[in-house]
């Protein structure tokens, strides 16, 4: 069973995701007499140290994120004031601070980080701005080589979880170049219509879906281009991974 808080818990072990969450909570947690497995994603780890370093120099913490993410509220909870932004909305209400340390949920879009760690500092100039890049290698080896993907084809699957950030931005980053991109979940989400046009169609999938949740989205896309092909004796559809 997955718990959201420590009340919902009814065993006497606690499994810590690959999200990661505070120190708070796993004292909390262990305060219980729960016993604590961590998962934490190492990568997560680094970005908890980042935001650790850029507090203890006296820096004022803004992450670049999903305000009630999981990954972000573990980044969060442990800090006595921070501010949490996802768009340039969110940096034109921000305090003024002297220095202001920045760093982003590990899964966020590069270029997204980017451009607000910079519209930070055209916000305010007279500030010590210091950025700590934590988005992880792997999320943008895999946004690059989903637009790499999506210039190449006329329709695009992204398969992950729906409240997986990482898929979501995945899908965030085809729909830059292919206007037809598809976020399901399951094989059973896949509709035919959306193949009727496609000659190439192009899969790529959320870091922590399972194998055979792709292969089977594979699968049904194969078994309806074997259909077309039937149908209209002529060309199949091209599938890429």
């Amino acid at each position: 069973a997955v718990a959201h808080d420590l009340e919902e818990v009814r065993t006497a072990t606690v499994m810590v995701t690959a999200h990661g969450t505070s120190e708070r909570s796993l004292a909390a947690t262990r305060a219980r007499g729960l016993t604590v497995v961590e998962a934490t994603c190492p990568l997560v780890r680094v970005a908890h140290r980042a935001i650790k370093a850029l507090v203890r120099d006296g820096y004022h913490p803004v992450i670049i994120g999903q305000r009630n993410h999981v990954e972000v509220r573990g980044l969060t909870d442990d800090l006595d004031a921070f501010d949490v932004v996802l768009d340039d909305a969110d940096v034109a209400i921000l305090a003024p601070h002297p220095r202001l340390g920045v760093a982003s949920q590990t899964t966020q879009s590069i270029d997204r980080v980017r451009h607000l760690v910079e519209l930070i500092r055209q916000t305010f100039p007279d500030a010590d701005v210091r950025f700590i890049d934590t988005v992880c290698r792997p999320t943008k080896d895999r946004q690059k080589a989903a637009h790499d993907l999506a210039r190449q084809s006329d329709v695009v699957i992204v398969i992950g979880g729906a409240n997986s950030n990482n898929t979501r931005e995945l899908t965030v980053a085809c729909r830059l170049s292919c206007a037809s991109v598809h976020h399901v979940q399951t094989a059973a989400e896949i509709r035919p219509e959306w193949f009727r046009a496609a000659r190439t169609v192009g899969i790529t999938a959320g870091t922590s879906t399972p194998d055979d949740v792709i292969d089977r989205v594979e699968f049904r896309i194969r078994e309806l281009s074997m259909a077309r092909e039937e149908a209209r004796t002529r060309g199949a559809v091209e599938v890429t991974r």
